[in-house]
């Protein structure tokens, strides 16, 4: 991979990803796309906003509509249309996720979702109860097939809370599968497309643990390095713990990439803590809800940068999301009939407040991204933070 540093900051830094299909300027907040959408915004949106890299997820795309039929279309941004940089999880997160769930079998018994095994994954489809295995080879050739630039180890992403026991079982599988993944993703004959391949730090909140896989992971043969983890149940105060823990340990040369973060505070710390792309389902969700970000000219910290299109005294608001932002929305709707939308379920509503959302989240990322070339982060970020 060509991963440029073009200035640092302490330990944040400014730089460019360069992919098959395109180049990312970091750091870059990254919209997930779970299904191959990025809920009720079109490729063509995601463009007008300047999105630069979006995320599939693994274990949705496999079960519909498969890794076979996107190969066969092109590979996943051509399937989407969206034709610039991907990446895609391995689908351990979402394959974990289900482990304290319950089917029901042909039995009539109850059982867990999830079977964990030192060689694999078996599971059930939340979709239809069918029966699937993922091990770590597997997860390597669905994510071959769906051609993302970026692609990510199996891991194992302990629940939060898991005891020190556990989250030490959990790693050395990890760490032990992504030796296998290492050598899947070399294999010639499982290769269709250009990608690069990312190994996951895990080890939860234990900091020796954390240390360990940060040590593991950065002694790889892989183009760059994910931390996994910090989004599952872990308070925003043990995510940054995690992030200093793992910092003295990650190779300067290798992009990093944070899993599952997006709130207005976490994206401040990751770059301030050296991390250069991360994702988030957040601007999505929060959107279906009537939840929006806001700056700090209304928002802040204690409100989150949020702002509920739900409440009554929107009504008659005949204001713009937010008078700083620049997105179609902003500029064309007001809070009295996006809040009138929700009221009357509309689906205008979700995208609208979506496409803000996501504007939102991108731009403050690249305005942090120009604060440090401007040399000014710790000012820029006074502003919003303090």
């Amino acid at each position: 991979m060509q991963f440029k540093i073009l200035k640092t900051n302490s330990k944040a830094r400014v730089g460019e990803i360069h992919t098959e299909h395109g180049i990312i300027q970091t750091p870059a907040f990254v919209p997930v796309g779970t299904r191959a959408s990025v809920r009720g915004l079109s490729a063509e949106d995601l463009k007008e906003i300047g999105v630069e890299i979006l995320f599939g997820n693994t274990y949705h795309l496999h079960l519909k509509p498969g890794e076979d039929i996107i190969k066969e279309l092109g590979g996943l941004a051509q399937f989407m249309n969206w034709n610039g940089p991907t990446i895609t999880d391995s689908g351990g997160f979402q394959v974990f996720s289900l482990g304290q769930a319950k089917m029901k079998g042909e039995d009539g018994e109850e059982d867990t979702l999830v079977k964990i095994t030192e060689d694999s994954v078996k599971f059930r489809s939340h979709i239809d109860g069918s029966l699937h295995e993922f091990t770590p080879e597997i997860s390597i050739q669905i994510q071959k097939k769906l051609g993302a630039d970026l692609i990510v180890a199996f891991d194992e992403c302990a629940p939060h809370p898991s005891t020190e026991e556990y989250t030490r079982g959990a790693m050395v599988r990890t760490h032990n599968w992504l030796l296998r993944c290492i050598e899947e993703f070399k294999n010639p004959e499982t290769t269709f497309f250009k990608q690069y391949f990312y190994g996951v730090i895990q080890g939860g909140v234990y900091e020796s643990l954390r240390k360990e896989s940060a040590q593991f992971i950065a002694a790889q043969d892989t183009d760059g390095i994910a931390i996994g983890g910090v989004s599952v149940g872990e308070s925003k105060k043990e995510m940054r713990q995690v992030l200093e823990w793992v910092h003295p340990h990650l190779p300067d040369d290798k992009p990093r990439h944070l899993l599952g973060i997006g709130e207005v505070d976490d994206i401040f710390d990751a770059v301030e803590m050296g991390m250069d792309t991360f994702d988030c389902v957040i601007p999505t969700r929060f959107g279906r809800y009537g939840i929006v970000f806001v700056s700090p000219s209304i928002g802040n910290v204690k409100n989150k940068f949020r702002m509920d299109l739900n409440r009554t005294v929107f009504a008659s608001d005949n204001q713009p999301l937010d008078p700083n932002c620049t997105c179609l929305t902003c500029k064309n709707y007001t809070r009295a009939y996006i809040h009138h939308l929700f009221k009357v379920e509309e689906l205008l509503a979700y995208r609208l407040a979506s496409y803000h959302n996501v504007h939102f989240l991108v731009h403050l990322t690249k305005k942090i991204r120009q604060s440090l070339l401007d040399g000014n982060f710790a000012e820029f970020k006074k502003q919003w933070m303090s």
